[in-house]
């Protein structure tokens, strides 16, 4: 019997387990993929809002700000990159100074600081790469952007050093209801818990409609964004938002924590669950809004594209609280801001499960830190001498675009890395210009014969991405399939 069970491992089930690891009970997360942060978390676009955009009359208004002011800890204690790097919200045209103007006084009103209104002339002498047909822009220095993934695998493995017990490529099946609690049935196992945290993004309605307690509907919003060749680091120094729409923030310039350019999302209501499909149309309205803003950039320097979906409720806020089923608590709809104000949501259910009942004494021992991934390439000229003195295989470079070296390979392995994807995510091999054609071959015997697989059992990312099928010695070379 589990005090607490969570249901999906993106960046709020992985927030969730980490801020309840300070406490003496028991808790389990259950994740469908087979790995945390590979469902909406891994498309997400990074960006730490500033704390202006959402009305503070919607819970995504009170927590917006509060999870804002979280990240630098969280960064610093798990080891990832983060950067404040702000944000300019763009009026292209008349009507959108009033807009600008009302965010401004909707951040204050909120507590956001530096918020201030900027002319064309200032905005040429810091970002001269904009057009020049901006009218005005409101600079928000408190936004930032973060890789979402690495946040989640940082979260979940303090989470894991403080007692919390991940299970990955469980997709939950049906709940039941029993004398003390609640009963999960996944693909390979039960669970027990007292209360359980839905936390599934897309599928949450479907997993509350499981226990009856799906008073909500998840409505899927697909995002695509496309990622530049590192050679436009620099074009734009901060995030860049056209003014929003009732829908949107609109299709923004982001220049990511590791200094590459991505530009997107669109926003497209879809049926499909599992669409992660990009379009021609989708780069036609993602480069021809951004060229509005920014001539220079072009769909030639694009080196990959993907695509997301948001997690919208039909009442287009969070839904965060308990159900009318005893125990069960339902933490969904976390669409835009909800990366901002994960590790506020995070202690916001916290409070509330001591409000019904649950004993949240908080350990004595409880580690707030994690040592986190070596990054040979941020390494200064001694540092990298010192690293392979002291470990050769930091001597033997495995992708060349990212500068990623063997050692940093196994490090990811060794901290629960099992697909070329968690590879990627964890230490960017297969990121770079040549998206994986010189290193994937490398980190694929690497995750071989460290795991001790063979490479018919590889995947990209799970069930359904495999890489290699079993020979079939049936059929002679030369005769085809």
């Amino acid at each position: 019997m589990y005090d607490v069970i969570i249901i999906g491992g993106g960046i709020v089930g992985c927030a969730l387990a980490r801020e309840l690891s300070r406490y003496r009970i028991r808790v389990a997360l259950l994740e469908r993929e087979v790995e945390v942060g590979f469902g909406t978390s891994k498309t997400n676009s990074g960006i730490i809002h500033a704390g202006h955009h959402a009305h503070p009359d919607t819970l995504k208004g009170q927590l917006e700000w509060i999870g804002n002011q979280m990240w630098d800890d969280l960064a610093r204690d798990l080891n990832f990159g983060f950067s404040r790097i702000g944000e300019l919200l763009l009026a292209m045209q008349a009507e959108d100074l009033n807009h600008l103007e009302e965010l401004k006084k909707q951040g204050e009103r909120k507590g956001v600081t530096g918020l201030e209104m900027w002319s064309p002339k200032r905005l040429r002498q810091e970002e001269p790469n904009l057009s020049h047909d901006i009218l005005q822009a409101l600079h928000a220095p408190t936004a930032g952007v973060v890789n979402p993934y690495e946040a989640c695998f940082g979260l979940i493995e303090c989470a894991q050093q403080n007692g919390v017990e991940l299970f990955c490529g469980q997709p939950v099946l049906s709940i039941t209801r029993e004398d003390g609690g609640l009963l999960i049935h996944t693909s390979r196992q039960q669970f027990r818990g007292r209360f359980i945290l839905n936390a599934a993004g897309v599928f949450a309605d479907q997993v509350a409609a499981m226990v009856g307690a799906d008073d909500f509907k998840i409505l899927p919003r697909k995002g695509e964004e496309y990622m530049l060749d590192r050679r436009l680091q620099g074009i734009v120094t901060r995030l860049i938002f056209p003014t929003p729409t009732v829908s949107s923030k609109g299709v923004l310039i982001i220049p990511t924590v590791d200094g590459t350019i991505m530009v997107g999302p669109t926003a497209e209501d879809v049926n499909d669950r599992e669409d992660l499909s990009t379009t021609f149309s989708g780069a036609d309205k993602v480069f021809t809004a951004v060229r509005r803003y920014c001539p220079a950039i072009s769909e030639r320097d694009t080196i990959t594209e993907f695509a997301g979906l948001r997690a919208v409720a039909d009442s287009n806020d969070f839904v965060i609280g308990p159900s009318p089923i005893k125990g069960f608590f339902n933490v969904a709809g976390i669409q835009s801001p909800g990366l901002t104000a994960a590790p506020a949501i995070a202690t916001y259910v916290a409070k509330m499960l001591r409000g019904e009942g649950l004993a949240l004494d908080e350990k004595t021992d409880w580690q707030a830190k994690i040592e986190g991934p070596p990054r040979f390439a941020l390494m200064s000229a001694e540092e990298r001498r010192a690293a392979i003195s002291r470990d050769p295989a930091f001597g033997r470079v495995v992708c060349r675009c990212e500068l990623v070296t063997e050692a940093e390979v196994l490090y990811a392995i060794k901290h629960g890395a099992r697909t070329l994807d968690g590879i990627k995510f964890r230490v960017r091999a297969g990121m770079g210009r040549c998206q994986g054609g010189f290193c994937t071959s490398r980190v694929l015997d690497l995750l071989s014969s460290t795991l001790g697989v063979p490479l018919t059992e590889l995947t990209k990312r799970g069930r359904g991405s495999e890489l290699f099928y079993p020979r079939d010695d049936r059929i002679a070379p030369g005769d085809g399939l």
